[in-house]
């Protein structure tokens, strides 16, 4: 059958879906990684790839053979581990990724702690939207994201770490309490589109999106560029609790209260942890959830909190 080398070959080309960045990655020319491929799609007696498509494509048989791949390859990478176990110089490799509105301020708060702590990991970090995390997850690029819940999934095992208020940066109203009526005429700053931050604020503030009476808007990758924007030209938007400010900007930040009949509520998201079913790096992963829960499980009393929906 086909080598380990050839379908890391597979794998990878699948994924980048050209020949030229494929080879780059794999560290090989192009001409001897198409000619590795094609032989293993010889030997296996099926097409993998269509190659008349731009970018290229995986057949049907290919769609059914990359999870099997994936899964021989993982299994291969217990031999390496095994081995360095017997040296004594093994660190299980975690591979977390984190939605941009929690990476900006989690991974400074948390980076050197995990160190401390969690000697025996090696811990690798990415930065993704929250669609992003959920195809790494279901293609095993990660072994767990942290992201802004509800999510439902049976394959995944939800841990809810935190809520976290959700505040509104708004210098031109001078009470440290609003109601979400007081934004109804000032105009809105909003995260790029994937962020699931942006679709809370949609939802709660009721904005349309569609609004042709804005002759002018900018909509911005992250937090900071739209609080320079609020402080330039008016209007809101949304800041996480604990996201990193100055004592200034913390100045200008409003909580708001939703009344429902006689109850009052904060907005909030709740922060959580995915993770498939079944991981081998559970210890490892439940090390990692245990020093977030202590460090920002610090759920007020004195507030109700409702958390905001992202996905519907």
């Amino acid at each position: 059958m086909i080598s380990i080398q050839q379908m890391q070959y597979i794998l990878v080309l699948s994924e980048q879906k050209q020949f030229q960045r494929a080879s780059e990655l794999c560290f090989v020319t192009q001409p001897t990684l198409s000619m590795q491929v094609k032989k293993a799609e010889e030997d296996l007696g099926y097409a993998i790839f269509d190659r008349s498509k731009n970018p290229i494509e995986l057949t049907i048989y290919g769609m059914k053979l990359i999870p099997l791949i994936r899964d021989v390859l993982n299994e291969t990478g217990k031999i390496e581990v095994l081995t360095k176990k017997f040296k004594g110089i093994y660190k299980e490799q975690v591979r977390i990724g984190i939605i941009p509105t929690i990476a900006s301020y989690l991974v400074a708060d948390m980076f050197s702690l995990w160190q401390e702590k969690l000697k025996g990991i090696q811990l690798i970090i990415l930065e993704q939207k929250t669609e992003e995390l959920l195809v790494s997850l279901e293609r095993k690029e990660l072994d767990m994201a942290i992201l802004a819940g509800p999510l439902n999934d049976s394959k995944m095992r939800t841990i809810p770490l935190f809520k976290e208020e959700i505040l509104a940066f708004c210098p031109s109203l001078k009470n440290k309490t609003i109601l979400t009526n007081d934004l109804n005429d000032l105009h809105p700053w909003l995260l790029s589109k994937g962020n699931c931050l942006r679709t809370q604020m949609i939802q709660f503030c009721e904005i349309k999106e569609d609004n042709e009476s804005d002759s002018w808007n900018y909509e911005g990758g992250n937090i900071e560029l739209l609080m320079k924007m609020v402080e330039q030209n008016g209007g809101y938007t949304l800041v996480p609790k604990n996201y990193h400010l100055t004592e200034q900007q913390r100045k200008q930040l409003r909580s708001i209260k939703t009344r429902n009949g006689s109850d009052e509520a904060v907005p909030a998201r709740e922060i959580i942890a995915i993770s498939p079913n079944k991981s081998l790096k559970w210890n490892s992963l439940d090390a990692l959830i245990r020093e977030v829960q202590v460090n920002y499980n610090k759920e007020r009393e004195d507030i109700k909190m409702s958390v905001l929906n992202w996905n519907g």
